[in-house]
């Protein structure tokens, strides 16, 4: 299948894409450039409508990817002191942007997040059952998460919106302060929790495959299983640094220096394997596209 799909055979695929300046934005559009699809930034603010609809109008596209959100700077704490800030540019820019996107009968890709999730007595950790598509988001213990699960539910009624549920996001950059590999090895001490984590440089291009396909509603968009924090640190011992050494602590002791609660949870990856059977698990992922590429050690 591709973009034929509906109908749409002879019409070049075209991409607007908003969040630029942000890390996923930056990918899409080094991805695009390497697949020869002919895209543009959004200049638009998202809570502004009329700005929408001027880009649509100029650029023309095909689809619509949204990678722009507040994460929050350094991390999702920054969004409990700025929470207007946060609604502007998550809640109301994201609705937004999907309204206009409906209007024109375009279809939105939406990178949305999975930390909406925390283990529970039906998904316990270790037991290999995570979250579905069709679950209700049971964390709500940051404002960040709150706003997240918010637009989720409410984007679940655009038949136009690819939601894309994306967890502690990975790529083979490690020198990007976003990326989850480069925070845990630069904190002074970590949780070791296992949770469903997105490889960017396997699943971006698998979203730009979505967008042909013209696939719309909720995906859990994690590689299939689980991987823990100390797993993903004795790669990094095992593939780039082999003195490198690392603390533990607790989630009590963790609460102690965060504003606001983390999220920890596994996502049930099988719709999207079931679309997608050539991709990786977490781990093989990690090996593939991560740390073999990046190996300072010799190999044995």
């Amino acid at each position: 299948m591709s973009a034929t799909a509906n109908g749409a055979a002879a019409e070049p695929l075209k991409f607007l894409i908003y969040g630029r300046t942000g890390w996923i934005g930056g990918l899409l559009g080094k991805i695009c450039d390497a697949q020869k699809i002919e895209y543009v930034y959004g200049s638009g603010r998202l809570q502004n409508r009329p700005d929408l609809e001027a880009d649509i109008a100029t650029v023309k596209p095909t689809h619509v990817f949204n990678a722009a959100g507040v994460t929050g700077r350094p991390n999702v704490d920054w969004c409990e002191s700025h929470k207007v800030e946060t609604i502007r540019t998550n809640v109301v820019g994201t609705l937004t942007l999907a309204d206009v996107c409906r209007e024109k009968g375009l279809v939105l890709i939406n990178y949305a997040t999975g930390c909406i999730f925390e283990y529970d007595s039906g998904h316990l950790l270790g037991s290999g059952v995570g979250f579905k598509e069709e679950d209700t988001p049971n964390f709500i213990g940051s404002f960040y998460s709150k706003t997240k699960a918010m637009v989720e539910d409410l984007l679940h009624n655009y038949e136009n919106v690819c939601t894309l549920r994306v967890r502690m996001p990975i790529s083979s950059d490690l020198s990007n302060p976003r990326n989850f590999i480069t925070k845990i090895t630069r904190y002074e001490k970590v949780v070791d929790i296992p949770n469903s984590m997105t490889i960017l440089d396997e699943l971006l291009p698998i979203s730009i495959e979505m967008a042909k396909r013209n696939l719309t509603g909720i995906w859990n968009f994690t590689n299939p299983g689980v991987v823990s924090h100390n797993e993903i640190l004795e790669m990094y011992r095992e593939y780039i640094d082999p003195s490198f050494t690392w603390k533990n602590f607790n989630l009590e002791e963790q609460a102690k220096v965060i504003v606001a609660p983390r999220s920890n949870n596994e996502l049930d990856a099988s719709k999207l394997k079931k679309e997608f059977p050539e991709m990786l698990g977490i781990k093989e992922s990690l090996i593939e596209n991560v740390f073999k590429p990046n190996r300072k050690t010799p190999v044995a």
